[in-house]
């Protein structure tokens, strides 16, 4: 794909002097990252009163600005085509119900069929925008809502959003353990001090809030929902396990399985066949980056987290 060019001719205003050249940028061109202000006026692409300037200069207001800058396609993954669930889709965003098992961007051991290749075959011009538009993931092995800017100005309001945590975000998840009610996880996460793919709860991490509440309880399990306050790698997986309710079937952060004292061959064979961690991207809500208005997004459980949910209730009933 060629990339695409802008062209732009504007004047700071006045009440702007003072500022440095960026912060007044930032403030009159709030469709681009003020990072990616900075790259182009370093390159010599964005000129004030037809000289090179430094983001850092001091501006007096009402100089001319002229912008010829050139957006590069930014991934070089190829496009793949692959059915999705598109659950919303406008001209400036996409949001997207991932399967299980997809995994969201290329890379060591995944160079493809990834939901990034996917993404470029649906909408091409997404080359343009970094990661193609996908803005926050999920980890392999967890399903549900993806949202994906498909312009500029939404890939930059998104970004925005997340850090300002004004995007609603929130899952359902099956654990093991009965909880007595919900609550709130505060504590920071940081990368394990052996095992480097690993997260943990760590003195000195970068902070993590998670929220949490029962939905049902089971005999030896919970079915949750979660509520994100922040969103650090492993999240939810760590802070549950750290409260001592590991996710059912997480491989990596549930310790060695158990079963409930008296389990079924039904329950026995479900705790021990679930593939997966049973966690799920359930709901999104936030303003549309670019018009404001409410977006609301819902995805039901999937069938194995259903089939899952079935086997403990039989297994509860039993027991009355």
């Amino acid at each position: 794909m060629k990339s695409s060019t802008i062209d732009l001719d504007l004047r700071i205003p006045a009440e702007q002097a003072g500022q440095r050249l960026d912060q007044a940028l930032a403030a009159l061109l709030p469709d681009y990252s003020r990072s990616r202000l900075k790259a182009w006026i370093e390159s010599g692409e964005i000129r004030v009163d037809g000289a090179l300037r430094r983001p850092k200069d001091k501006i007096l207001g009402g100089e001319a600005v002229e912008l010829h800058a050139t957006l590069p396609v930014e991934v070089e993954a190829e496009p793949q085509e692959m059915a999705l669930d598109i659950v919303h889709q406008d001209r400036h965003v996409l949001v997207v119900n991932k399967p299980a098992g997809l995994v969201v961007h290329p890379g060591a051991g995944n160079r493809d069929r990834t939901l990034q290749n996917a993404l470029l075959a649906l909408d091409p011009k997404l080359a343009e925008l970094p990661r193609a538009g996908i803005v926050h993931r999920l980890d392999k092995d967890t399903s549900g809502l993806l949202i994906v800017a498909r312009t500029l100005p939404a890939h930059t309001a998104l970004v925005r959003m997340l850090e300002e945590r004004s995007i609603h975000r929130e899952y359902e998840a099956i654990c093991r353990g009965v909880m007595t009610a919900g609550g709130t996880v505060d504590a920071p996460i940081d990368r394990h001090p052996v095992d480097r793919v690993k997260m943990a709860v760590r003195q000195g991490g970068r902070e993590a809030v998670t929220h949490y509440r029962v939905i049902h309880r089971f005999r030896a399990h919970t079915h949750v929902r979660v509520h994100l306050e922040t969103g650090r790698t492993h999240q939810i997986r760590v802070h549950l396990a750290h409260a001592g309710y590991p996710i059912v079937g997480d491989r990596v952060y549930g310790g060695r399985l158990t079963l409930p004292k008296g389990a079924t061959d039904e329950l026995r064979a479900a705790l021990h066949g679930f593939p997966r961690q049973a966690l799920h991207a359930a709901r999104l809500e936030l303003a549309h980056p670019v018009t404001g208005r409410n977006l609301e997004c819902r995805a039901p459980l999937p069938d194995d987290m259903v089939g899952l949910l079935e086997v403990l209730a039989r297994d509860a009933a039993g027991r009355v």
